[in-house]
């Protein structure tokens, strides 16, 4: 013990013990290693088919992007006005990458950009690329196959409306509901029963109630014509208005002004299941011998249809709610589907204008799904059978 304390003793009184440990500080380590290979062909364009404000860069990769210790950890996007000015950072892109998009330029000026690759052992720049400059386009060329066919809808519409107005007899399918609406109306006259029409719970904002207002006209025709009861409860003021204007228009047609009275159109609360309440009432006192619900129905479409159902009354219904559908189809006599409800005041009108316009808008339908078709089939040759129509695909 006392030969190793001596040995301590000895070694902490030597110069050697008193030196500082040698120090890093204050001087540049040399890089392990040269830096990454520059990007190469940078190309800045105008975004196409927008409104400018959106100039795009491409470039290609560097050399040493995911190759070896000299990986490109990211890319530098610098912007200027002059091409040998000064150029400033406007944004990074993440290593692979060979896209950017400057949302802050303004249109019609210039652009030079360059593509900086950054690496731990250093940096590099790329050539400048040509000036850029974004502007505002017209035409969105993107969207020129959409813009065809609907060009082809309209020439198809006015066309149609041309030889409806000639006198031609357009074809439209027999749809049963709408032929109905003279039978439930003369059957509600034989029996001396009241007419209930319900335009659906929404407000005039609403396509479906616009098409049920539309089929209120025939309906309120054909009572005037045949002096039957016809009572009009709505659950929106702005429907209660509208609605009144129609009928008394529609009395005032069938030369019976003075059978209309502005209490056949009544408002009775905007809340939903207050006037699916309220309805239910009216059927089960007034017991009715039609019932017409037109318009957009929710959850209490099958709480009015089976209550309706219940005292007998024949019903013919129409909504474009997928969801209601079935109710309607299952407790009523005749339910209008979808498109047959916008379809009705063509079809009760006979119209030329119309009519014109149903037809022509049943041809684009027809055109668009061929055109579905067409490109399905294509699309699927393509991946099938190997067949190489990538421009076809695309338009597709």
């Amino acid at each position: 013990m006392a030969i190793s304390a001596l040995i301590i003793l000895i070694l902490a009184a030597s110069p050697l013990a008193a030196q500082e440990p040698p120090t890093t500080e204050g001087v540049a380590l040399e890089p392990q290693g040269p830096p990454p290979a520059p990007p190469t062909n940078v190309v800045a364009k105008d975004n196409p088919n927008d409104k400018g404000g959106i100039i795009n860069i491409t470039w290609e990769r560097s050399a040493d992007d995911g190759v070896g210790a000299n990986d490109v950890t990211g890319y530098e996007i610098l912007k200027s006005k002059e091409k040998d000015g000064v150029y400033e950072y406007i944004g990074g892109a993440a290593p692979g990458a060979t896209f950017f998009s400057d949302s802050n330029v303004r249109n019609k000026v210039n652009y030079f950009y360059k593509v900086r690759a950054v690496s731990p052992f250093g940096s590099s720049e790329s050539l400048p690329s040509v000036a850029a400059s974004s502007r505002v386009q017209w035409f969105n060329f993107s969207r020129l196959t959409l813009f065809l066919l609907s060009a082809i809808i309209a020439l198809a519409i006015f066309y149609f409306i041309s030889k409806a107005k000639g006198g031609r007899q357009l074809y439209i399918r027999r749809i049963a509901g709408l032929e109905a609406v003279d039978d439930a109306v003369g059957r509600a006259t034989e029996m001396g029963r009241k007419i209930f029409f319900i335009p659906g719970i929404m407000d005039m904002d609403s396509m479906q109630t616009i098409a049920g207002v539309t089929i209120l006209g025939r309906v309120a025709r054909l009572a005037a014509e045949y002096e039957a009861k016809l009572e009009v409860p709505v659950s929106r003021s702005l429907v209660m208005v509208t609605c009144r204007e129609v009928v008394k228009e529609a009395y005032l047609n069938a030369g019976r002004p003075d059978a209309y009275n502005d209490n056949m159109v009544y408002y009775l609360t905007d809340d939903q299941f207050g006037y699916a309440a309220a309805l239910d009432g009216l059927f089960l006192r007034e017991r009715p011998a039609a019932v017409f619900l037109q318009g957009q129905f929710y959850a209490e479409s099958l709480i009015l249809a089976e209550t309706a159902n219940s005292v007998g009354s024949i019903q013919i219904a129409g909504t474009a709610m997928p969801s209601q559908l079935p109710f309607f189809v299952a407790a009523c006599d005749y339910t209008l589907i979808g498109e047959e409800l916008f379809a009705a005041s063509a079809y009760l009108s006979k119209d030329p204008k119309l009519l014109g316009s149903l037809k022509g808008q049943d041809l684009g339908k027809f055109i668009f799904l061929l055109v579905i078709l067409v490109g399905v089939l294509f699309i699927t040759l393509n991946s099938l059978v190997g067949l190489n129509l990538p421009n076809l695909a695309k338009i597709f």
